[in-house]
C-alpha cells in the first residue's frame, strides 16, 4: 500500500466512551506509525438560540462542545509524552465530514459501543456509514478497549501492556485476495513485533448443498486444496516481511464466526470491504459487518477494488 502523502492518524471524537477508547488506541497506533494524531469532533450545526443557552450550569452547548476535543487533546499528550496531537473542531454531518477527512488520513479510527447482555457491540449509522463510504481503512474500537487487552497476560495471569502483542488475524478470502488487504495486514503484525494469523473459512460446494453428503476422502481433498491455495497467496508476503512469523488456518465453516471467535485471542483483526460505485451506494458484506458487530478485538476495515 503506497501513499505518497502521509498526514496523520485521525479519530473521530463525540465525548463517548467508546470515542474516548477509540482516541487512546489512536494515539497508541500514531506512536507505532510514528505519525501525528488528529482529534476531530464534528457538531452538527443548531440554530443559534438553542447553542447559546444554557446546557451545564451557565455552559452553553457551544462551549461544552468546543472542550471535547481540547480536553482530549490534554489528556492524550500527557499519557503520551512526545506524540503530536492537532485537535480540530467542524461543522456538518457527521459521517460526510469523516469520509471527508479520512481522505488525507492515514487511518481514521471510530468507537463502537459495548451491548450489555448481548454477545456483542454496536456500530451506530455513523461509523457503518463511514465504514461504507470511505476508501481509507477504517478501525473501529469498542467501548473500554485498554492497552493491555491487545497485549499476552503476564506470568501471574494479569493483563499488562508490558507484555508482547497478541496475534494479529487477517480474514482472507483467496478467491479474490487484495495486495492493500494483505500489506495492511502483514504491516500492522510487524509493528507490533507480533505474529499474523490468516484465516481463511470455506463452505462445501453448492451441488453438495442439496442432501448429497460429501465423503471424508472428498472432504479432505478440498481441504487440502483450500489450504495449498492460501499458502500460494502468502508466499511472496512472507518474502516481504520476513520477521512476521505466520500461521495459515483454512477451517470448513462461516468465516464470520470462526473470525469472531478467533478475536478474543487477538489484538487486531483486519478485514476488506470492496468497493462498490452503483446507484444503490455503498456496501459492507456480510462477513465484515458480522465482524464488526461481534469481534471483542479492534477490528480494522481495509477497502480495496
Amino acid at each position: 500500500m503506497t501513499r505518497t502523502i502521509t498526514l496523520s492518524v485521525t479519530a473521530g471524537l463525540d465525548g463517548s466512551r467508546e470515542s474516548r477508547a477509540a482516541a487512546e488506541w489512536a494515539a497508541r497506533e500514531a506512536q507505532l506509525l510514528g505519525l501525528p494524531l488528529k482529534l476531530v469532533h464534528v457538531r452538527e450545526p443548531v440554530p443559534a438560540p438553542m447553542a447559546q443557552a444554557p446546557l451545564l450550569g451557565s455552559e452553553t452547548q457551544q462551549n461544552w462542545t468546543e472542550r471535547i476535543p481540547r480536553e482530549a487533546a490534554e489528556g492524550i499528550r500527557l499519557r503520551h509524552p512526545g506524540l503530536d496531537v492537532i485537535s480540530e473542531q467542524l461543522s456538518g454531518r457527521p459521517a460526510e465530514t469523516l469520509v471527508d477527512e479520512a481522505k488525507d488520513a492515514e487511518l481514521l479510527v471510530l468507537g463502537s459501543r459495548g451491548m450489555s447482555g448481548i454477545g456483542g457491540f454496536f456500530v451506530g449509522s455513523v461509523g457503518l456509514g463511514v465504514v461504507a463510504h470511505t476508501e481509507r481503512p477504517v478501525v473501529l474500537v469498542r467501548a473500554g478497549e485498554q492497552a493491555a487487552d491487545e497485549h499476552e497476560a503476564d506470568r501471574a495471569g494479569i493483563p499488562s501492556a508490558a507484555t508482547a502483542f497478541r496475534p494479529v488475524v487477517l480474514g482472507l478470502d483467496i478467491e479474490s485476495p487484495d495486495d492493500e488487504l494483505i500489506e495492511f495486514a502483514f504491516a500492522a503484525a510487524a509493528r507490533r513485533g507480533t505474529s499474523l494469523r490468516v484465516v481463511h473459512g470455506w463452505n462445501i460446494p453448492p451441488y453438495y448443498a442439496y442432501g448429497l453428503s460429501m465423503d471424508l476422502e472428498l472432504h479432505g481433498s478440498v481441504a487440502g486444496a483450500e489450504a495449498s491455495a492460501l499458502t500460494e497467496v502468502l508466499s511472496p508476503w512472507r518474502k516481504k516481511f520476513p520477521d512476521v512469523e505466520v500461521s495459515e488456518e483454512s477451517p470448513y465453516g462461516v468465516p464470520a464466526a470462526q473470525l469472531v471467535d478467533i478475536s478474543r485471542e487477538a489484538s487486531l483483526v483486519v478485514v476488506g470491504r470492496r468497493i462498490r460505485r452503483n446507484p444503490i451506494g455503498a456496501h459492507i458484506g456480510p462477513i465484515t459487518h458480522a465482524v464488526l458487530h461481534h469481534s471483542t478485538a479492534p477490528v480494522a476495515v481495509v477497502p480495496h477494488h
